[in-house]
């Protein structure tokens, strides 16, 4: 698989079929258990397939390597606990229709006196094998499931567990060279009896004898896990940022070290007034901050990206064939919701392929983001009236789509808003302000009109817009409407085309032809 995203041409265009909803359908339930040193999580996804959706997701916190670091034994009460988990989510698989499951265990269990004690009764209670990883596997894993939602990914995946720090390269859609270091915040506590200096002690010296580290300056460094998830709310809040989506979200590189140099230093009273940071969390928080602030001294990445893709959707992802590791993660879920949820989707494609006479300057960037909201344009059909524009932007806005930075996913929410709205404004309690450029904006609005065109002139049916034909020249945009058809052009629609052509700064003609 290629690591950049590929140029969409006429032979890679999705078709909406009913082969894509049937696959979903099936109802062929993947059921994934990861057994970490600090929670058993659970994740139910509807499909083996490059898009998932998430049917059930749970966790329990068991912290069963609290105390490894001093006795080399998991800590017993979490033992019990996480048996105890495992027998509930064996029982959840049976009532959800799970078919194939997988459990993995990590450091904690890999790296105990009793972690084989312990992996054969997890196997009796959850009623399946579980495969204790290696640091590297679970490194790659993790890097898998990077790569499956940010293709282009170039750089470090870090995926910070309660027990271990598991690192792999990725480029070009691959994973590279990878290392575990036991760095987990509940392993460091634990090392350094709570001391911060001596954790910073800890991990410079063994960060320093990781070669890879230093050709990676100026490349991306991708985090996994959720202390570093609570890193990153952090930064979203104090950055009073608009689109609280943690996946992509992309801290630059200075501030990522300010940052984490001072939740290092933070004690606990101080901590407790972050809203954004569970109770759960405090205590880990300053130990995967020096983590962090470390690797960020260890080499000078250009920026942080979070992902809240990991293990579990690498273990998805790494059993894919090759044709559908390969396909666009946005384009692929646009396309299924599509399939799922239009009224015709056929007219999806159609008026992609009709609209494109007027976007003769865009680059492939862009082609792709306009095939997005094409394939996405009609989903608000089914909302009130009264909430269709609004709606229908957040729902496409908060989408769970892989393949898109907050820019591009703020672009195609703009373009479906003006497909409802047309040329009205954007509410400021809507607006992201700073996502979109002026030229952005004005290209979503131009696509979103188009749309709203489309829709008016087909009303959805599919095949219809192959009797009309757009034309940009100069000066105007023209609708040609065969004579025959020539009462389609109704004031709605020369209203629609009038707002069309002054979103290109062009008048706007119909034109009546043949018989």
């Amino acid at each position: 698989m290629s690591g950049s995203l590929p140029e969409i041409g006429d032979d890679m265009v999705p078709r909406a079929s009913g082969a894509v909803t049937d696959r979903h359908d099936r109802k062929e339930r993947i059921g994934i258990v990861d057994i970490g040193s600090n929670s058993v999580r659970f994740v139910v996804f509807d499909a083996l397939a490059r898009t998932v959706h998430t049917v059930h997701n749970e966790k329990t916190i068991c912290s069963i390597g609290r105390e490894l670091g001093s006795t080399g034994m998991l800590y017993r009460e979490g033992v019990e606990l996480a048996l105890e988990a495992l027998r509930r989510y064996r029982h959840l698989s049976d009532k959800l229709g799970v078919t194939l499951r997988e459990a993995v265990a990590t450091a904690a269990a890999r790296d105990a006196l009793n972690g084989a004690e312990f992996v054969r009764r997890a196997e009796a209670a959850w009623g399946s094998a579980v495969r204790v990883l290696t640091g590297t596997e679970e490194a790659r894993l993790a890097g898998e499931g990077v790569i499956a939602a940010i293709p282009d990914a170039d750089g470090l995946t870090a995926d910070l567990g309660g027990g271990s720090l598991d690192m792999v390269v990725v480029k070009n859609g691959q994973t590279g060279e990878a290392i575990s270091l036991p760095f987990g915040p509940l392993r460091l506590i634990d090392l350094s009896k709570g001391d911060l200096d001596k954790t910073r002690q800890l991990v410079d010296y063994e960060l320093s004898k990781w070669l890879p580290l230093r050709a990676l300056d100026n490349k991306t460094l991708y985090l996994v896990g959720g202390i570093w998830r609570s890193v990153a709310r952090v930064d979203m809040l104090r950055e009073e940022y608009p689109l609280p989506i943690l996946q992509n979200y992309t801290i630059p590189y200075s501030r990522a070290v300010e940052l984490s140099t001072v939740l290092a230093k933070q004690g606990r009273k101080s901590l407790e007034n972050l809203a954004n940071v569970s109770k759960r969390r405090m205590e880990l928080l300053p130990f995967g901050a020096i983590v962090l602030q470390r690797l960020l001294v260890a080499a000078k990445f250009k920026d942080v990206v979070v992902s809240a893709n990991g293990v579990r959707e690498g273990i998805v992802f790494a059993k894919l064939a090759p044709e559908e590791r390969s396909k666009d993660p946005l384009i692929d879920f646009a396309n299924i919701q599509n399939a799922r949820f239009s009224r015709s989707p056929p007219h999806a494609m159609e008026m992609f392929n009709w609209a494109t006479p007027l976007f003769a300057d865009e680059n492939a960037y862009y082609r792709r983001l306009r095939l997005a909201a094409s394939l996405l344009s009609d989903l608000g059909w089914r909302r009130h009236p009264e909430y269709r524009t609004r709606g229908s932007y957040l729902e496409v806005l908060n989408m769970p789509f892989g393949g898109a930075d907050h820019k591009a996913r703020a672009f195609v929410a703009a373009s479906i808003f003006h497909r409802y709205a047309g040329d009205d404004e954007m509410p400021e309690d809507l607006r992201l302000a700073g996502m979109l450029d002026k030229p952005e904006e004005k290209r979503a609005l131009k696509i979103g009109l188009a749309a709203r065109l489309a829709f008016d002139l087909s009303a959805s049916a599919a095949g219809e817009l192959s009797h009309y034909r757009l034309r940009l020249t100069p000066s105007k945009v023209i609708l040609e409407i065969p004579k025959r058809r020539g009462a389609v052009a109704d004031d709605t629609v020369g209203k629609r085309l009038g707002a069309l052509g002054g979103a290109f700064d062009r008048n706007a003609e119909i034109q009546v032809i043949g018989s």
